[in-house]
């Protein structure tokens, strides 16, 4: 069974092919990805190297900062984030692809409680124990804090007592153990963990849900350290369905493939991250 969205990653150290090249793709891995599942790991990176020529290390870190910070220094050659962190080093930053999830490259966020809790919308929610998934997430924590803003609100006061988990999984899992009141989540890992882990989010129910807004990308340095390798993984990626085993890797992450979109498809999540950075 798979485990999702913030669990540490086991250094991958997959046995690479002959590949007739020296060079190195760095890939890095935040906690948006399917992160302990090693089967998926080294299909993803076998599958990546046979479609390259290259070698690949997946490089992965527990927040979304650390592997941004990795992007944007250069340090790696491409990582999947999430919208926020995207549009926050817009200017660092180029857009490689997009996953397309039900046939689109859009998600939402979701609130979550208990399941035999009734409530209508994220005010019901006042005075809870609330979990986020990372500071530098869209869903798991911009989208509710925007909202309360755009009501006057703040987070650590609105809310008696918020924690991070640092993976949405790990959200849904507080809500559920009753560890947390509510939650901020991610609607495809919940999805996700709906199909895998159905006992678990039996436990829980939606209270509300975003528009839909862009899924997270795939980005490269906007100065990439090897200029070489950036066109090599982004035609890796947007011709991962095409491929055999491509396709396996595809159906783990239930993703149908990676497209090509416009930075513009992030602009309502920059509204939001506008919002939020001018309420201090």
């Amino acid at each position: 069974m798979l485990s999702l969205c913030g669990a540490s990653l086991v250094s991958a150290h997959f046995a690479a092919p002959a590949i007739g090249k020296t060079a190195v793709i760095q890939f890095g891995l935040t906690p948006v990805f399917l992160t302990s599942n090693l089967e998926l790991l080294g299909r993803l990176q076998s599958y990546l190297q046979r479609s390259t020529g290259c070698a690949i290390r997946l490089v992965n870190r527990r927040t979304y900062q650390e592997v941004t910070a990795l992007l944007t220094s250069g340090q790696i050659d491409g990582a999947w984030i999430c919208g926020y962190p995207f549009v926050s080093h817009r200017s660092e930053l180029q857009l490689l692809a997009v996953p397309s999830w039900h046939e689109r490259p859009l998600y939402r966020a979701l609130t979550i409680c208990d399941v035999d809790r009734r409530t209508s919308d994220i005010m019901s929610l006042r005075g809870d124990i609330h979990a986020f998934s990372d500071p530098d997430s869209n869903s798991g924590y911009l989208v509710t804090k925007a909202e309360l803003v755009s009501r006057g609100l703040r987070p650590d006061s609105f809310f008696a007592k918020t924690l991070f988990t640092y993976g949405h999984r790990d959200v849904i899992r507080a809500v559920a153990a009753g560890l947390a009141q509510s939650g901020s989540v991610d609607g495809y890992v919940y999805d996700v963990v709906s199909n895998l882990e159905p006992a678990m989010t039996a436990r829980t129910r939606v209270v509300s849900a975003s528009e839909w807004l862009g899924f997270p990308p795939i980005a490269a340095p906007r100065v990439p350290p090897n200029p070489d390798m950036t066109p090599l993984l982004k035609a890796a990626l947007l011709t991962m369905h095409e491929a055999e085993d491509g396709r396996a890797v595809l159906e783990m992450l239930q993703l149908d493939k990676f497209v090509v979109e416009a930075p513009s498809l992030f602009d309502p999540i920059a509204v939001k991250a506008a919002l939020v950075a001018a309420a201090g």
